[in-house]
């Protein structure tokens, strides 16, 4: 039961990589058909926080296309049997490259999903696949509060700077109006004699 519950986490780990600019990063993942499969992404870092994603089928058939996208998730059913190739491209980008923490979630082929059906039937294993998708879910919505809490703490990080020198400038502004303001009254006040 805990082996089954451990197995099927295993296979969503989430993964960050860094797309340079005008660059392509790809994965692949073999499957069978009526695989059911998902891919979870959010940009972490770079730019406008945005990317372009493609989902190529095993003959480079374009399934999904994704353009300019933050976050997001996609799902589908293998119609074919052959490798599906996951693409994130910051071709757009000239100079920035972005952060990206994805993952990729790989179902059961149908074919083994109902030969379990038929021999191992009970509410136990029906349980237990329920008990392992909430948790996926669970983990899925940590890793995203997580990756939100990082971009967070950067703008927050950057904001604070920015309002210490800020202030920094304001007090050097400050103090120069002021020997100003000293040095013109003085003169102001001051007496000029004529010889």
């Amino acid at each position: 039961m805990f082996l089954l519950l451990c197995m099927t986490v295993r296979h969503c780990l989430p993964y960050f990589i860094t797309v340079d600019a005008h660059a392509e990063d790809c994965f692949f993942d073999k499957v069978q058909n009526g695989t059911k499969l998902g891919l979870t992404f959010e940009v972490i870092e770079g730019g406008f926080l945005d990317i372009d994603v493609r989902v190529l089928g095993p003959e480079n058939e374009e399934i999904i296309k994704r353009e300019r996208e933050s976050n997001g998730k996609v799902t589908f059913a293998a119609a074919k049997t052959g490798t599906y190739t996951y693409c994130f491209s910051n071709k757009m980008s000239t100079m920035t490259p972005k952060g990206v923490m994805f993952s990729m979630e790989i179902g059961e082929p149908q074919a083994a999903v109902a030969e379990q059906g038929e021999s191992h039937s009970t509410k136990l294993t029906e349980m237990i696949r329920e008990l392992s998708s909430a948790l996926v879910g669970v983990k899925h919505e940590q890793e995203y509060m997580e990756v939100r809490d990082k971009i967070h703490r950067k703008i927050n990080e950057s904001t604070n700077s920015r309002v210490v020198m800020w202030s920094f400038f304001e007090a050097v502004v400050l103090v120069a109006m002021t020997v100003g303001q000293v040095y013109y009254l003085k003169r102001f006040f001051e007496v000029r004699r004529v010889v």
